[in-house]
């Protein structure tokens, strides 16, 4: 897909607050654009993904990873954990919107876990690494901790909320009937919520770990 056309289907994603929209470079675009190839490619023989048309990868997968990334971009981020990486999202897209972020994306699914060190190495992506291990097993602690579309919800989530630093955030999307889940399991963070562009049932829950 060209990147005047990934631009058109990004724009409700991008949109800032004083209702202009923030341009990613030509550069962000074209790794983007990468990456939905190699995704396209592989999934058609790994199912890395249900979505199959391109158009709604981009808008399902890559809007709502940088709705997520632009929503938390209003402070400086030096690491971010993605748990459950899959094909990549949130954390790959948060990496190219990003890019001084450091990032680890956690896949303990080989073939997942291949797929995201091919993607950073077409794309070329630097200071962003895959952990091919479960999160609980993970030493390292980040400024963000990143959450998508993961089975056994209120098990993994837990575990995703003690890799993040004091004061450190915790974002998650997910569906609008998990939130009240979602604050029962975090007691000690402050949480916020926004609506996902283009979704009647999906929202980013952004955490900020009080302890």
């Amino acid at each position: 897909m060209d990147t005047v056309r990934i631009t058109e289907l990004l724009k409700p994603f991008l949109q800032v607050d004083d209702g202009n929209r923030e341009a990613l470079s030509q550069p962000q675009l074209q790794q983007l654009s990468g990456y939905l190839d190699l995704l396209q490619r592989w999934n058609a023989k790994t199912n890395l993904t249900s979505v199959r048309e391109p158009e709604e990868i981009v808008k399902r997968h890559f809007g709502e990873s940088l709705f997520l990334a632009r929503a938390i971009s209003g402070e400086a981020v030096a690491t971010a954990i993605d748990v459950g990486s899959g094909a990549g999202f949130p954390g790959i897209p948060l990496k190219i919107y990003s890019p001084l972020t450091a990032v680890t994306l956690v896949e303990s699914q080989n073939k997942k876990a291949t797929f995201l060190k091919e993607v950073i190495r077409e794309c070329t992506l630097i200071d962003i690494n895959v952990f091919s291990g479960r999160a609980e097993t993970l030493k390292d602690k980040a400024d963000l901790v990143t959450l998508r579309a993961v089975e056994h919800f209120d098990d993994v989530l837990p575990v995703a909320a003690g890799l993040v630093v004091p004061k450190g955030r915790l974002a998650l999307l997910i569906g609008v009937g998990q939130v009240a889940g979602a604050e029962r399991l975090l007691p000690s963070f402050e949480i916020s919520t926004a609506a996902v562009p283009q979704s009647r049932e999906r929202v980013l829950l952004i955490a900020r770990n009080q302890v």
